[in-house]
């Protein structure tokens, strides 16, 4: 637990956040309950540490609020959701969008939770963690230094792990609702913490055109899917991402499960896309469930 906190870049300062429950955390407190516990030790921040809670028959009491065997109860059989413990009631953790009109929720896994977008998970969860999953991608660039393009933002694991080795991490975000939901996850504390990490809320289709030329030594690009986000697998993006490319920079795109039919296609599509847009070197990064590219041109230093 502590190597994952020091890993995903957490800092110390999350206790502001309410104490957040799993269906897991709940079912623990109501088995102490049964067998007649005077305390037990939970997490009440999804994993990242734990604490005691003084327990009853028929309440728990987390951090001198008094929390119901109702509301346990209704918790532990909700498996796919985290809950904040306000005022001694439990509440799921989930943001609506008014600029896109969809939800986002906080869903617990066996690391960092995922967030769920209109009912899609936005990691891969099946076989592995977001964790596992956010390092496989940043794997792919290689080891990117220098500053470095985030093209979408979510909860932010991406940005924090870029910015364990790179000295400056722009990361864009659509919806204002991803960054209020990250707000709410202990695991995205470093996000609104790091030095490194610059936050830029808009489309990135557009705001890229802003940047200048070879501003970047690498691209972390991990768009929703193509249902979602069309204009982000397309060869004119392709080519914005190649012009603020420095020469030689490596680029990772997020595509899906190689197996898959549809991201079988998909992968296909983008792979010529790229290529049409300039790219060199353009190869499966089937480990991550990605594409690789370079921007021609001679390779510069990425510090």
């Amino acid at each position: 637990m502590d190597d994952d906190r020091k890993a995903c870049g957490q800092v110390d300062d999350v206790q502001h956040l309410p104490p957040i429950l799993t269906s897991a955390v709940a079912q623990a407190l109501l088995a102490a309950m049964q067998r007649g516990a005077a305390t037990v030790s939970v997490s009440l921040d999804l994993g990242l540490c734990e604490e005691s809670v003084a327990v009853s028959a028929d309440v728990v009491t987390i951090r001198g609020v008094c929390l119901p065997l109702a509301a346990l109860s209704d918790a532990a059989a909700t498996a796919e959701k985290c809950f904040e413990c306000i005022d001694g009631a439990l509440r799921p953790i989930s943001v609506f969008s008014e600029a896109t009109g969809w939800v986002r929720s906080l869903r617990p896994t066996a690391d960092a939770p995922t967030t769920v977008v209109a009912g899609f998970p936005m990691h891969r969860i099946a076989g592995t963690t977001p964790l596992a999953d956010t390092r496989a991608k940043v794997r792919a660039l290689g080891k990117p230094r220098g500053r470095v393009l985030d093209t979408a933002t979510g909860l932010g694991y991406t940005a924090i792990e870029l910015a364990r080795t790179c000295t400056e991490v722009v990361t864009v975000e659509l919806d204002p609702a991803a960054l209020e939901l990250a707000r709410c996850n202990p695991w995205s504390a470093a996000l609104f913490a790091s030095p490194k990490i610059e936050q830029v809320i808009g489309d990135v289709a557009q705001h890229i055109k802003s940047f200048a030329a070879h501003e970047f030594a690498a691209v972390l690009h991990d768009p929703p899917t193509m249902q979602l986000a069309g204009e982000l697998y397309s060869q004119t993006f392709y080519a914005e991402l190649r012009r603020v490319l420095r020469p030689g920079g490596r680029l990772f795109h997020y595509v899906g499960d190689p197996a898959s039919a549809r991201a079988g296609r998909t992968t296909a599509g983008v792979m010529r896309r790229l290529a049409a847009a300039g790219f060199v070197r353009v190869r499966r990064a089937e480990r991550a469930f990605g594409v690789t590219a370079v921007a021609p041109g001679r390779r510069r230093s990425m510090r």
